[in-house]
């Protein structure tokens, strides 16, 4: 009988066993998670790009501009808060390092802004680790207040030295120039006049925040992303689990200092001054209510959170002094009614939610085994049956 249930398993078709959970293919189509996000960025970039051609107005692009400076900001916190779960209090100092950092290049040095560029990344990297590698071995209150510390040190050291230009701050930063252009001298499209501080700043700043949200969106999707995330839920059991957390962690702040340090080159170059007033603690903490506003670890929410702080005190200008107020509320609102933020990452679409799980592959049928494999007894309790081996001897030595 043994042998015959080999001879039928041999003719039968082999199929792996249905899995607990049946994932399935990715599906990136418009109904799924992945892929309606997808078209709801292309569509997004594609109306920004177009914006200039709709309202041409100084007004319109200057404010567009600061608002996706703000979400180059919240996308640099949000990898330090989001992703690795620390709390960095202390975050617009990075702004201020490149911002500072191109001022001098460009003005004490007369750098062209274009070899500025990589010399504030790689000041933003030192800055990260001078920064983070003490303080990243201290977690939770104590590393916000560390953090504090050295984003008001960052301030009154611009403050108060020559380099900087003290309380008055850098003036006359130049603009990006390339030979004997230079967007200062601006550019005619189908007869609309742009100014170049207005017009060319605010395509650098969408191709650097698309570049950006593609970017560290593979980079959580990733290995370290998924590293991050494991600090961020629980530091000692990803530790535990061989992940080198101190390195993870350096990783993120590190991230996060450069996209920082980019945003203030941006804003240095689009403002020509700055000035220590600029880096406030307040900016901090407007920039880290933004992400906890939009949902932390969470790229739409992000965005979202990013352009309520920066458009809406804009939107509510026709109210004057009640305009501060209003927007106080609103924050206090939504975050009574949304305390994991606008969009948290947790998120489902509402029409994925009524989606019918896949049906789980078939096994191999058990007709195709043979009458003998069907009245085959089953195997007794307790014990596992064991193979036969073709040999009698060997049969009766294992039932013993």
């Amino acid at each position: 009988m043994a042998s015959q249930l080999d001879q039928a398993l041999k003719h039968a078709p082999l199929r792996a066993p249905a899995p607990l959970f049946d994932r399935g293919k990715p599906d990136s189509g418009p109904r799924s998670q992945r892929g309606f996000m997808r078209i709801l960025g292309i569509l997004a970039v594609v109306l920004l790009a177009v914006l200039p051609f709709i309202d041409a107005s100084a007004y319109t692009i200057s404010i567009a501009t600061s608002a996706l400076i703000y979400i180059m900001l919240c996308m640099g916190l949000n990898v330090v808060v989001g992703y690795a779960g620390l709390l960095d209090l202390g975050y617009i100092a990075f702004f201020a390092v490149g911002a500072y950092i191109s001022g001098i290049l460009t003005t004490v040095l007369d750098w062209p802004m274009w070899a500025a560029v990589p010399a504030t990344i790689l000041a933003c990297i030192l800055a990260g680790i001078i920064i983070g590698g003490p303080t990243l071995r201290l977690r939770s209150d104590y590393l916000a207040i560390v953090t504090l510390g050295f984003g008001e040190i960052i301030r009154i050291t611009a403050n108060n030295l020559d380099v900087t230009g003290g309380p008055s701050g850098i003036h006359g930063i130049p603009t990006w120039s390339f030979g004997d252009w230079s967007f200062r001298d601006g550019l005619e499209l189908f007869g609309i006049r742009f100014s170049g501080t207005i017009l060319f700043y605010y395509f650098v700043a969408l191709i650097v925040v698309t570049l950006g949200i593609i970017g560290l969106g593979r980079l959580a999707r990733g290995r370290m992303g998924r590293a991050w995330k494991a600090v961020r839920d629980d530091e000692d059991a990803a530790e535990a689990m061989g992940i080198n957390t101190y390195a993870t962690k350096i990783s993120a702040y590190i991230i996060g200092a450069v996209w920082a340090g980019l945003a203030g080159q941006l804003m240095a170059t689009h403002l020509t001054a700055i000035s220590p007033n600029s880096f406030q603690f307040l900016y901090s903490a407007l920039i880290l209510m933004a992400v906890v506003l939009g949902g932390m670890g969470s790229t739409p929410g992000v965005i979202i959170g990013a352009l309520f702080v920066s458009l809406a005190p804009e939107l509510l200008r026709e109210f004057s002094e009640w305009r501060f107020l209003i927007f106080g509320v609103l924050l206090v609102v939504v975050m009574l009614f949304r305390p994991s933020g606008l969009w948290p990452a947790t998120a489902v679409l509402p029409w994925l939610r009524a989606r019918k799980p896949r049906a789980w592959p078939a096994t191999a049928p058990i007709e195709s085994l043979g009458d003998d494999a069907r009245n085959e007894p089953a195997p007794r309790e307790g014990r596992p049956e064991a193979a036969s081996t073709g040999d009698p001897a060997d049969d009766e030595e294992v039932r013993r």
